[in-house]
């Protein structure tokens, strides 16, 4: 099987990664990719967001499967270029993925499925929004009705904070931002992968949303994740794909959208029960790192049979006992203004440790004196992964293979699964 990952982040990177594993798979592409994709597959200088190209280039290699990774492709609708140009497509169409492009269709399609999330509150000015922040009073959860690269949320007790977040997502023309009631309770990530008709889910792990230790700073695109959740419920998977994932996939085939691809489905276990916080349209990052580091199935079959419609076909999937853990390096500045270009030395060395893997996400080769230099070209720059038997190992694992790694003004989390055992 010949496949094209369409995307740019260490989700990809994760991605290729597992691929590159399973024997199915004769040859790696990517468009446009990163370094260190770079050295499982071929990258192609395509914008990711250019469905015409995408969908001609996959035509030109003569793939046999295509798979998106960022959201944004998405919601612009490359799966349905590809899907158009007669190619599997692993990703759901735009209107499909209008799940995570747009809050507010979510919380509709969750009301008509019957799924647990908190109230929402829909506004398209100012005085709406005070109108539903006084309604459920604090803390306060404002989310950006569209795309924002995992910082669209902002939940504080301050009601100027709020607020003032809530007009900067409506400052853009035609916009609505969803105030909610607060959630309680810790968060799961669980993702699920659909043929538009069945489901199949993956293993639950837990990311780290905020920038320091401690659960302090602002919201970033995730520092770091964990798998499995020894404290979760034993029957969290079966409960969310009964109440949750599977009623959805129904209601979005029964308004003539099937979801074909991956449900990421963001959940807080309340003190009044399993709740949906978000759901995403894609893998999401960090935590696919985690989860792929412990899928002992053959990822591209798997995925293909999502694309194809054959997912009630396949055998159970089967994991790997052992835990994994992932710690983000991120750029100094990060996440509100990353500085780029700054060198990085170590990757090697630290993917020489037992039982940990680099992955990138934010970087670029630059040319310097003595030849190609990698350096920093993102917020996110590398996702260091470490898998062990059990999450104690895990984590020491990530974190000496973080130590193996320089870069300047750098800075990551020191407490990802810290509280995991």
């Amino acid at each position: 099987m010949e496949i094209l990952v369409v995307g740019t982040g260490a989700r990809e990177h994760a991605l290729v990664r597992a691929l590159s594993r399973d024997p199915q798979v004769t040859a790696l592409h990517a468009a446009p990719g990163n370094p260190g994709i770079g050295q499982l597959a071929t990258l192609h200088p395509v914008d990711p967001l250019d469905g015409a190209a995408v969908a001609a280039l996959a035509v030109n290699l003569g793939v046999d499967l295509v798979i998106v990774g960022p959201e944004a492709p998405l919601v612009a609708g490359v799966a349905d270029a590809v899907h158009d140009a007669g190619i599997a497509v692993f990703g759901p169409s735009g209107a499909a993925a209008q799940l995570e492009g747009s809050k507010a269709f979510a919380k509709d399609v969750m009301a008509a499925a019957g799924v647990p999330t908190a109230e929402p509150r829909v506004a398209t000015t100012s005085d709406e929004a005070a109108a539903a922040l006084d309604t459920f009073g604090p803390p306060y959860v404002v989310k950006d009705d569209g795309l924002a690269a995992g910082k669209g949320v902002v939940v504080t007790t301050d009601r100027a904070e709020a607020l003032a977040h809530a007009q900067a997502c409506l400052a853009k023309p035609g916009s609505r931002v969803v105030i909610e009631e607060y959630l309680d309770g810790p968060e799961v990530s669980l993702f699920v992968l659909s043929d538009g008709a069945h489901v199949v889910p993956l293993v639950p792990a837990q990311d780290y949303k905020r920038a320091l230790d401690g659960d302090a700073g602002p919201n970033t695109g995730g520092m770091g994740a964990y798998s499995p959740l020894p404290w979760a419920p034993a029957d969290l998977v079966d409960d969310v794909v009964a109440r949750v994932a599977q009623p959805t996939i129904d209601e979005m085939a029964r308004r003539g959208t099937p979801f074909a691809g991956v449900l990421y489905v963001g959940l807080a276990l309340t003190s009044k029960g399993t709740r949906v916080v978000e759901f995403n349209a894609r893998f999401g990052d960090p935590e696919t790192q985690v989860v792929l580091a412990r899928l002992a199935t053959p990822l591209a079959g798997v995925l293909h049979a999502a694309a194809t419609g054959g997912l009630g076909q396949i055998a159970p999937l089967e994991w790997l006992d052992d835990a994994a853990v992932t710690v983000v390096i991120a750029a100094h500045g990060y996440p509100a203004d990353p500085r780029g270009g700054d060198p990085i030395t170590g990757i090697e060395d630290a993917d020489a440790l037992p039982g940990v893997h680099v992955l990138h996400a934010g970087t670029a080769l630059a040319q310097g004196p003595a030849g190609d230099q990698l350096v920093a070209a993102g917020g996110r720059v590398l996702s260091v992964v470490g898998v062990g038997a059990d999450q104690t190992a895990a984590r020491a694992a990530a974190y000496s293979g973080v130590e193996r790694i320089t870069l300047p003004g750098s800075h990551h989390r020191t407490d990802v699964a810290l509280l995991a055992d």
